[in-house]
């Protein structure tokens, strides 16, 4: 992650649920007015792994389908001109560890209220709880727009 970048850095978590996109827009309108860059950070594990016993995993494939999807994702949520002024990572590993330490020094981390998992009735999905809980930075939740 580009830790060099000048002027504020604001983190968003993008899982490709709506509020996600929704923080996405979020994020590229507050760095727009803080004069700020957006990183967007997508997190993939593979459950259960350690317990895995069928064919091999090829963990370089699966990473390259998941960027091609964030950059995908970027295109159609922002357009073009928009997701390519985005600095876009896909890191394997716990979605909420990853976006704390991609929080460390960042203006702001910018969380969708509910990701792609969890309880439908939940006010907070367990990502955007645990970084509201433990950003060394403000936190932004932001809801779908269709909530």
């Amino acid at each position: 992650m580009d830790r060099h970048a000048s002027g504020p850095r604001v983190v968003v978590g993008v899982d490709g649920s709506p509020a996600s996109y929704a923080a996405l827009r979020w994020g590229v309108r507050y760095a727009a007015l803080v004069g700020g860059a957006v990183e967007a950070i997508a997190a993939w594990e593979l459950q259960g792994l350690q317990n895995w016993s069928g064919p091999a995993v090829d963990m370089d494939i699966d990473e390259e389908e998941a960027r091609q999807r964030m950059r995908q994702e970027l295109t159609d949520v922002l357009g073009a001109d928009a997701a390519g002024s985005v600095d876009s990572h896909v890191v394997h590993g716990n979605a909420a560890d990853i976006l704390l330490r991609a929080a460390q020094g960042a203006e702001v981390v910018v969380v969708g209220s509910k990701g792609r998992g969890g309880f439908a009735r939940a006010l907070l999905g367990s990502v955007s709880q645990h970084v509201s809980q433990h950003a060394p930075c403000p936190v932004v939740i932001v809801r779908s727009e269709t909530a």
